[in-house]
């Protein structure tokens, strides 16, 4: 049995104003194994982004746990890298520039880190752009390097937050297909959050179905698809994809 390296525990969660308090997230229990690639659905407003900021640590829990059992033993909390809808880049800063922006700010520009860089530009082909400025640049080509600029610190648990939405629907198809390979390829966990059931369910290695606000685990579904071609594109061609589809719909629907 796979064991989790990160667990929730009965995470809750409420926004409070002047008018009152808002249940986000109620109880909302689920792990992850290293190196699976998790997506989280469920209903617009529902609390999926609020559970990724508990998750990396920039909003505390209001009741809740989240339990660590690291490989080697280690009791410390997974380095968290966030990758947001938009690219944040700075026009101002070449993309290279941008892209070691994250090891300025932690003081680690050392040989090793900037070298790690440098394989990243190859891979998702964005070396010849450098030293371009992000208004030069694709929306594809952006997402890549706001990426690269989260993968440059090594992070060991990858956070998603719709990185592919602010894209059209041809360029999204391509550019989450290719980044989504290229992250396979390091063993990265990963946790998605996901408007379009049709990306988690050919991303994903397990879907977390949220029901709507207050937000609970209503399902987590195993993806399971018999392909020769594991690749994201093909997966939609698979067998099951249109009943994994049809089960997350009518789980959201209910």
């Amino acid at each position: 049995m796979e064991k989790n390296i990160l667990e929730l525990k009965n995470i809750s969660y409420s926004y409070h104003s002047l008018h009152g308090e808002t249940k986000a997230l109620d109880r909302v229990t689920f792990g992850v194994h290293e190196g699976e690639f998790v997506a989280v659905v469920g209903p617009s407003g529902c609390g999926k982004s609020t559970l990724l900021s508990i998750i990396a640590g920039l909003l505390p829990a209001e009741d809740g746990t989240i339990l660590v059992n690291n490989p080697d033993g280690s009791l410390h909390y997974p380095r968290v890298g966030y990758m947001l809808q938009r690219d944040h880049l700075f026009e101002w800063r070449s993309i290279y520039k941008n892209v070691i922006l994250g090891l300025e700010i932690n003081h680690m520009l050392t040989p090793e880190r900037l070298e790690y860089v440098e394989k990243l530009l190859r891979d998702y082909d964005l070396e010849k752009f450098r030293d371009k400025r992000p208004s030069e640049l694709s929306g594809g080509m952006k997402q890549r390097a706001a990426l690269i600029r989260t993968l440059a610190l090594e992070p060991q648990l990858l956070l998603l937050d719709e990185p592919f939405s602010a894209l059209d629907y041809q360029t999204r198809l391509m550019v989450s297909a290719d980044i989504c390979r290229l992250i396979r390829r390091t063993g990265k966990t990963v946790i998605l959050i996901t408007h379009d059931l049709s990306e988690a369910v050919s991303l994903a290695d397990r879907i977390v179905v949220l029901s709507g606000r207050p937000a609970t685990v209503k399902k987590e579904i195993p993806i399971h698809l018999s392909l020769q071609d594991d690749s994201p594109l093909a997966a939609r061609n698979a067998p099951e994809f249109a009943s994994y589809f049809n089960q997350l719909w009518e789980e959201l629907k209910s």
